[in-house]
Formats: structure tokens, sequence, C-alpha cells
């Protein structure tokens, strides 16, 4: 158990007491809606990314849509991974054959200290996504201006629809995409933004690689507590 969780749980047990009130009557909800693709305003609340920015060549949209007939609509995160790069690119990147999806810095923080679980019901097409937690910058130096990054692998599937879920603890404090070699703790009380990415290379075995094209359905992303 966090840190941060055993604090806050110990302040609750110390509200219980004072007010005479029960645990339950003070618990959050036991899940949380974190991001809900069923509108097309939800798209206002990302923005994508990819190598293109960098002299690559991959590509990335985001859709809201009815992907089925008289379903609910859901995002569909699609595009194309290459590894090739744009003819007189001055940037010397290490890596191209990457996409991604972040949202956008939310007013202040989500606060996710009650939760102990990431869950998202998706659609894949058999490779590997990213998932990332950007919280409030205390890992790096504090002239840094980046967020910090926590990354778990996603893998689903091809073509029915699945809820994955990764508990906190199996984010992985990461460096511009390499896992830093430390005992570090997320503060999940300071979050700060989340995506979903996918590279063309890696992910978990037995998951589908290579340059081409990635398409992710996504119905909903949610915290929950066990």
């Amino acid at each position: 158990m966090s840190r941060f969780r055993s604090l806050w749980q110990a302040s609750i047990q110390a509200t219980k007491r004072a007010l005479g009130g029960s645990w339950e009557d003070l618990m959050p909800p036991s899940e949380k809606f974190l991001f809900n693709f069923d509108s097309k305003d939800e798209i206002k609340r990302w923005h994508l990314y990819s190598d293109s920015e960098l002299g690559g060549l991959s590509s990335a949209s985001l859709e809201i849509t009815d992907t089925d007939v008289g379903a609910p609509l859901t995002g569909v995160f699609s595009g194309n991974l290459s590894l090739d790069l744009n003819d007189g690119s001055t940037w010397r990147m290490k890596r191209s054959g990457f996409c991604g999806m972040r949202s956008k810095r939310f007013d202040g923080f989500m606060d996710l200290d009650s939760y102990d679980t990431v869950a998202m019901r998706l659609r894949g097409d058999g490779r590997s996504y990213i998932s990332t937690i950007y919280t409030e910058n205390w890992v790096n130096s504090p002239g840094q201006q980046e967020d910090n990054s926590w990354q778990a692998f996603v893998y689903v599937p091809k073509g029915t629809w699945h809820v994955t879920k990764i508990p906190l603890d199996r984010y992985l404090p990461t460096w511009r995409g390499n896992v830093i070699n430390s005992n570090l703790e997320m503060n999940p009380s300071r979050i700060v933004g989340m995506s979903l990415s996918v590279n063309a290379e890696g992910g978990v075995p037995g998951a589908k690689t290579g340059p081409g094209d990635f398409r992710l359905e996504i119905d909903w992303i949610k915290a929950l507590r066990s």
C-alpha cells in the first residue's frame, strides 16, 4: 500500500472517530469515471502526438464514432506507424514509429489517492499499447519542467471488447521512454494527465509489432478501488 494512501486512510480513521460516523459513509465511490468516450466533446480533452513532430512519418487520429450499428459512441485511436524519416529532417531521432493521444493538462490535479487500479474497456488490434500517468514533477530536479511519467503495457486481443485492469503499483517510473532503475513511488493525488500510445517495436511477448496500421477502440477509462 502506498505511503500516501496509508496516510489518507489514517486521516479517515481519525475523522471517523471524531464524528462517530461509519467508514462506509466517509469512503468515496468504489469506482470513478476518468474519461468516457460517449460524446464527441471528449475529443476536446485530448491532443495527438507522433514522431512526425521530429521528422518521422507516422500519423494518428482520434475519432468518436458508433463503430457497431446501434451501439453507443466510442473512441477510435488509429493511424499508421512508420520507421522511415522525412528526407532532409534535421532531427537526430534514435527511433521512430510511435504515436500517442494525451489528455490536455487538468485544471489542477486529479486525485486518485483513494483508488488502486486503472481500468479501461478497449477493443484492440493485437498490438501492445502503453498507458501513461503523468504526475507533478518531484522525481526530476526542481529545474525540470517535464511532468513525471509512469508507464505500463496494455495488451488487448484483437477484435473483442475487453476490460483491462492495471494496479497503480504496476506503473513504472520512466524518463523519455526508458524505465528509471530506482525505488520510486507514484503520488496518485497529484496526477496532471494520462495518455495511451503505441510503438512499432517492443511491447509484451506475442503482441503484433512492426510498422503498419494500428487501431484501438476505447469505451471508457475508470479508477477502481479493490
